[in-house]
């Protein structure tokens, strides 16, 4: 498993509230488009990222994590496996304080790269799920 309750409980509530979602896009029937609102209502703001850059749910969007003009704590990342680990490198670059991969999302890689440069991680788990999941205990 990549990333434990711990890991998954400090990212939703101890490293900032700016998440940068790759992959986000206006697109309602992907799944980020619902994950990104169940961020926000959990108080994150939620800054898109897609070649598009579309603005969605309020947030102007951006084409790439780098020209984000403003730091980002969490990249929440919706692109397939092939790609992910090149989006790691890019939050460690940005300075990102975790990146979490969703659902079907793996590249141990990139996880070992990522935690080695000081972040934290979670792959293959959604934070619409863990938000209720971990309810009592995240507040």
């Amino acid at each position: 498993m990549y990333g434990d309750d711990a890991t998954v409980r400090k990212i939703l509530t101890e490293l900032g509230d700016t998440w940068a979602v790759v992959g986000l896009s206006s697109n309602r029937q992907r799944a980020a488009y619902g994950v990104a609102q169940v961020l926000q209502r959990f108080g994150k703001r939620v800054v898109p990222v897609h070649p598009k850059a579309e603005t969605v749910h309020g947030e102007r969007g951006y084409a790439s994590l780098a020209d984000v003009p403003f730091d980002v704590d969490v990249v929440d990342v919706f692109v397939n496996s092939e790609l992910a680990g090149a989006v790691a490198d890019e939050a460690v670059a940005k300075g990102a304080g975790a990146v979490w991969f969703q659902l079907g999302v793996v590249d141990g890689a990139a996880y070992e790269r990522t935690r080695a440069a000081g972040l934290h991680m979670v792959m293959d788990r959604c934070p619409a799920i863990e938000i209720p999941r971990l309810g009592r205990t995240l507040s």
